[in-house]
């Protein structure tokens, strides 16, 4: 790390402010099931409330990005601190769904905030070793899961809502840390890029993309768009339909209508790299506690553990294999976790598998901000964070829904197959989401049946939780699949070299 002693106390006031989103992420991780006895959630819209936590962190990573220049870094932070403290109050203070989808919201607009400021500034501070000190930073993370991991499972069955509280802990910390420093000026910035050449590095193409995700799902969420029965798309199809006037105007404008293709195709490749760290996480708890029981929680501590060792290792495992070789390796081991950890029988067992998965999830989001970084430096605030921003997206659109609608699916088939009978009292709840009409159980309903019927519901709903694994662990190996033709493209030009901002580029 740098020798400066001013971007030391810079670099650890970020690496704070990320344990502070971390911590508001394994705290609804811990509190999903409490959320749903209280307020009688389905899986689908405890999916959709993940989502509602991570979606709108595109909203102001993308905005800040684009104004950063003028405003500055520092207003950038007070604006994510005052959202977090926010969140924490309007949490607290819930009275169900609407309400909780609100709080998770303002807490993703100021997730949102954080990476938009703290990414590029590390980035500048440590521009001749991007990726590794952006692994450091991502530390952050993972660090922040451990933690607060602990301290929840300490707080033991204190109310849900005192567990929220110790998210002001990390805020106030952090805030109390970067409002007296200076920021630097960004890197792109320094060097004088025009604001037009750095947006055409994302192009049209990129925008109609980002766009269309946050578009889509701030229509479904308001209810300005809704899905029905004949349409369940109607929101994506109307966010589309915006986004494409949106980047074809862009195109037009920046002369940039596809910006840089490997660009645009690790952006599509955030979204099964976000579901399969975030989406996954989101559920882990709750997806293992059939087999684990309370022991359940540990391993999301134990999974983040490995991450945070790992990353502040990352130098000399850098050093090993290229960036986008270690992702390929990554790959193969979170994909191999997850088809283990879909099929493990015993908490041993889970852990074993956790430990595969754990290695393999580590390096995917801090060294592809790294590659993007290294590769787009022109690009500064706007293609760094529109990565984060599109992966926040994918997983809060797509990915958790994603997992949630395999959960009902599952749960309504294999119910009907072994009794129709129970199927017919218990399966009653008629629902459409972006992935189209599904039937999911009614708790009421469930309760009201003998304690057979109840066995039967709990062992499919157990069942429905592996399914969900095993489907996301084809995500990894679409990933590995990118990696290795991206390392054979590398390959035939000589080999992975970072870009200098200097260096103009075409499009």
């Amino acid at each position: 790390m740098t020798n400066n002693k001013e971007d030391k106390s810079l670099f650890w006031g970020c690496f704070i402010a990320l344990i502070a989103t971390a911590f508001g992420f394994i705290v609804r991780a811990f509190i999903i099931g409490d959320w749903a006895k209280e307020f009688n959630l389905d899986a689908t819209q405890q999916g959709e409330l993940f989502g509602a936590g991570l979606w709108p962190f595109a909203i102001s990573i993308i905005l800040f990005s684009l104004i950063m220049d003028k405003i500055g870094y520092k207003t950038a932070m007070v604006f994510g601190f005052a959202c977090h403290v926010t969140s924490v109050i309007l949490t607290v203070t819930a009275t169900g769904y609407n309400s909780l989808y609100l709080a998770m919201f303002v807490c993703a607009l100021g997730n949102g905030t954080v990476e938009a400021y703290i990414n590029p500034v590390v980035a500048t501070l440590f521009s001749k070793e991007k990726a590794r000190y952006l692994n450091y930073l991502h530390g952050g993370w993972s660090g922040g899961f451990v933690v607060g991991g602990i301290i929840l499972i300490a707080m033991g069955t204190i109310g849900w809502r005192t567990k929220v509280l110790i998210l002001l802990i990390p805020i106030i910390i952090y805030f109390i840390m970067l409002i007296a420093k200076k920021f630097p000026v960004g890197e792109s910035a320094a060097a004088g890029v025009p604001l037009k050449e750095t947006l055409g590095e994302v192009g049209g193409l990129g925008f109609f993309l980002i766009s269309w995700m946050a578009l889509s799902e701030a229509l479904r969420s308001t209810h300005l768009v809704v899905a029905t029965d004949a349409d369940p798309l109607a929101p994506l199809k109307i966010g589309g339909y915006i986004s494409a006037v949106i980047g074809l105007g862009l195109g037009f404008y920046l002369k940039s209508f596809f910006g840089r293709p490997m660009f645009i195709l690790l952006l599509l490749l955030m979204i099964p790299l976000a579901t399969t760290e975030l989406g996954v996480d989101s559920w882990i708890t709750d997806l293992m506690t059939p087999v684990m029981g309370k022991w359940a929680p540990w391993l999301l501590v134990y999974t983040a553990a490995i991450m945070t060792a790992l990353r502040f290792c990352a130098g000399p495992i850098l050093r090993a294999f290229s960036p986008l070789g270690l992702l390929a390796v990554c790959a193969v081991l979170a994909g191999l976790g997850l088809v283990a950890l879909a099929n493990a029988e015993t908490a041993g067992m889970i852990f074993l598998a956790g430990t595969l998965y754990g290695i393999g999830k580590t390096f995917f989001w801090p060294t592809t901000l790294g590659i993007v970084s290294e590769q787009f430096p022109r690009g500064g605030a706007m293609t760094l964070n529109g990565i984060s921003g599109t992966g926040m997206l994918g997983v809060g659109v797509l990915g958790a829904m994603f997992l949630g609608s395999i959960q009902d699916g599952t749960i309504d088939k294999n119910i009907m197959a072994e009794n129709p009978a129970l199927h017919a009292k218990v399966v009653t709840a008629e629902k459409v989401s972006l992935f189209g009409k599904y039937m999911a159980v009614d708790p009421g309903a469930v309760g009201k049946q003998t304690p057979a019927d109840q066995a039967v519901v709990k062992r499919v709903q157990d069942g429905s939780k592996k399914s969900a694994l095993s489907t996301v662990a084809w995500f990894p190996a679409i990933m590995f699949a990118t990696y290795v033709a991206l390392l054979l493209y590398f390959k035939s030009r000589g080999g992975y070299k970072p870009v200098d901002v200097n260096a103009p580029t075409a499009h």
